[in-house]
Protein backbone atom coordinates (compact mmCIF):
# COMPACT_ATOMS: atom_id res chain seq x y z
CA UNK A 1 0.00 0.00 0.00
CA UNK A 2 2.95 2.30 1.09
CA UNK A 3 4.33 2.01 -2.17
CA UNK A 4 1.17 2.46 -4.31
CA UNK A 5 0.44 6.06 -2.39
CA UNK A 6 4.22 6.97 -2.66
CA UNK A 7 4.13 5.78 -6.76
CA UNK A 8 0.79 8.14 -6.36
CA UNK A 9 2.20 11.31 -5.31
CA UNK A 10 5.37 10.82 -7.40
CA UNK A 11 3.03 10.79 -10.63
CA UNK A 12 1.18 13.90 -8.95
CA UNK A 13 4.40 15.34 -8.47
CA UNK A 14 6.04 15.15 -11.52
CA UNK A 15 3.15 17.59 -13.23
CA UNK A 16 4.33 20.58 -11.05
CA UNK A 17 8.35 20.00 -11.51
CA UNK A 18 8.21 19.75 -15.29
CA UNK A 19 8.81 23.34 -16.22
CA UNK A 20 12.58 23.02 -15.16
CA UNK A 21 13.21 20.08 -17.52
CA UNK A 22 14.39 20.13 -20.82
CA UNK A 23 13.67 17.92 -23.72
CA UNK A 24 13.92 14.03 -23.77
CA UNK A 25 17.56 13.16 -25.24
CA UNK A 26 16.93 10.17 -26.70
CA UNK A 27 21.20 8.76 -26.40
CA UNK A 28 21.00 9.21 -22.83
CA UNK A 29 17.92 7.50 -22.20
CA UNK A 30 19.41 4.33 -24.68
CA UNK A 31 23.24 4.63 -22.27
CA UNK A 32 20.60 4.31 -19.33
CA UNK A 33 18.30 2.00 -20.55
CA UNK A 34 21.04 -0.08 -21.71
CA UNK A 35 22.75 -0.32 -18.77
CA UNK A 36 19.51 -1.37 -16.56
CA UNK A 37 18.84 -4.11 -18.95
CA UNK A 38 22.80 -5.45 -18.84
CA UNK A 39 21.75 -5.39 -14.52
CA UNK A 40 18.85 -7.68 -15.45
CA UNK A 41 20.65 -9.92 -17.98
CA UNK A 42 23.63 -10.06 -15.14
CA UNK A 43 26.16 -8.59 -17.36
CA UNK A 44 28.42 -6.59 -15.25
CA UNK A 45 30.94 -5.88 -17.77
CA UNK A 46 28.32 -4.55 -20.05
CA UNK A 47 26.76 -2.16 -17.63
CA UNK A 48 30.43 -0.80 -16.12
CA UNK A 49 31.01 0.22 -19.64
CA UNK A 50 28.00 2.84 -19.50
CA UNK A 51 29.38 4.28 -16.02
CA UNK A 52 32.01 7.54 -16.23
CA UNK A 53 35.71 7.29 -15.92
CA UNK A 54 35.06 8.54 -12.73
CA UNK A 55 32.70 5.79 -11.89
CA UNK A 56 35.10 3.32 -13.46
CA UNK A 57 37.75 4.65 -11.08
CA UNK A 58 36.38 4.73 -7.54
CA UNK A 59 35.18 0.95 -8.39
CA UNK A 60 38.18 -0.12 -10.36
CA UNK A 61 36.30 -3.52 -11.61
CA UNK A 62 33.35 -4.90 -13.18
CA UNK A 63 32.49 -6.91 -10.19
CA UNK A 64 33.20 -4.45 -7.75
CA UNK A 65 30.77 -2.34 -9.36
CA UNK A 66 28.32 -4.45 -9.79
CA UNK A 67 28.73 -5.99 -5.96
CA UNK A 68 28.00 -2.52 -5.05
CA UNK A 69 25.28 -1.81 -7.00
CA UNK A 70 23.06 -5.42 -5.99
CA UNK A 71 23.97 -4.64 -2.40
CA UNK A 72 23.16 -0.65 -2.04
CA UNK A 73 20.44 0.16 -5.15
CA UNK A 74 18.85 -3.43 -5.15
CA UNK A 75 15.89 -1.49 -7.05
CA UNK A 76 17.80 -0.50 -9.85
CA UNK A 77 20.17 -4.05 -9.92
CA UNK A 78 16.37 -6.47 -10.78
CA UNK A 79 14.18 -3.85 -12.27
CA UNK A 80 10.39 -4.53 -13.35
CA UNK A 81 9.58 -0.83 -14.52
CA UNK A 82 11.78 2.29 -15.64
CA UNK A 83 10.19 5.48 -16.47
CA UNK A 84 11.83 8.92 -17.62
CA UNK A 85 10.22 11.20 -15.57
CA UNK A 86 12.60 14.51 -17.22
CA UNK A 87 16.25 16.00 -18.16
CA UNK A 88 17.25 19.21 -16.44
CA UNK A 89 20.70 20.83 -16.36
CA UNK A 90 21.74 22.18 -13.20
CA UNK A 91 24.95 24.42 -12.67
CA UNK A 92 26.06 22.98 -15.58
CA UNK A 93 25.75 19.53 -15.24
CA UNK A 94 23.13 17.51 -16.88
CA UNK A 95 20.72 15.10 -14.83
CA UNK A 96 17.90 12.52 -15.90
CA UNK A 97 15.15 12.02 -13.29
CA UNK A 98 13.74 8.05 -13.26
CA UNK A 99 11.10 6.31 -11.64
CA UNK A 100 12.19 2.78 -11.26
CA UNK A 101 10.15 -0.44 -9.63
CA UNK A 102 11.86 -2.96 -8.84
CA UNK A 103 11.14 -7.07 -8.87
CA UNK A 104 9.86 -6.64 -5.12
CA UNK A 105 7.21 -3.87 -6.35
CA UNK A 106 9.45 -1.04 -4.46
CA UNK A 107 9.01 2.27 -6.38
CA UNK A 108 12.38 4.62 -6.11
CA UNK A 109 13.33 8.00 -8.07
CA UNK A 110 16.99 8.85 -9.15
CA UNK A 111 18.82 11.24 -10.38
CA UNK A 112 21.18 9.58 -13.21
CA UNK A 113 23.69 12.31 -13.34
CA UNK A 114 25.22 12.26 -16.96
CA UNK A 115 28.43 13.38 -18.55
CA UNK A 116 29.93 13.10 -21.82
CA UNK A 117 33.10 11.58 -22.56
CA UNK A 118 34.18 11.47 -26.74
CA UNK A 119 30.87 12.15 -27.81
CA UNK A 120 29.31 9.16 -25.58
CA UNK A 121 26.97 10.25 -22.96
CA UNK A 122 28.41 7.76 -19.35
CA UNK A 123 26.72 7.75 -16.50
CA UNK A 124 29.03 9.53 -13.46
CA UNK A 125 26.67 9.14 -10.81
CA UNK A 126 23.09 7.85 -9.46
CA UNK A 127 21.29 10.01 -6.59
CA UNK A 128 18.32 8.66 -4.59
CA UNK A 129 15.25 11.40 -4.81
CA UNK A 130 13.75 12.11 -1.46
CA UNK A 131 10.10 12.82 -1.26
CA UNK A 132 10.40 16.45 -0.68
CA UNK A 133 13.10 16.60 -3.33
CA UNK A 134 9.91 16.35 -5.81
CA UNK A 135 7.35 18.33 -4.30
CA UNK A 136 5.97 15.56 -2.20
Amino acid sequence: MRQLVFAVLVSGAMGTGLQAQTAADPEIEAVISDQFADFRAGDVAAAFDNASPLIRSIFGSPETFGHMVQSGYPVIWASAEVRYLGLRSEAGRTFQRLMVRGASGAVQVFDYEMVQVDGQWRINGVFPVEAEQIGV
